[in-house]
């Protein structure tokens, strides 16, 4: 019986040890309000999981999701549109 072993372990072994890309940050930069919003909804969300939503609670997690979509139109926006910021 022959063993089939990933030969992508090779190629991905050499990128384990490199820092990140001054494009790879950018790109987190850029994406960084985006992921503020998505850390926020999540944060709300869970702080319900183990009670029922209070008016306040489902309003916080109303707000937290309409930043998130904001925060999507606007990188998509900026993206499509070629802006820097």
């Amino acid at each position: 019986m022959k063993h089939i072993v990933a030969v992508q372990a090779v190629v991905t072994a050499e990128r384990i040890d490199c820092e990140p890309t001054a494009a790879e940050l950018d790109a987190i930069e850029r994406e960084m309000p985006l992921i503020v919003a998505e850390v926020e909804l999540l944060d709300a969300q869970i702080t319900t999981l183990d009670r029922e939503p209070s008016p306040l609670d489902v309003r916080r997690v109303r707000r937290a999701r309409n930043r998130v979509l904001a925060a999507r139109a606007a990188l998509a926006n900026r993206g499509a549109c070629g802006e820097a910021a």
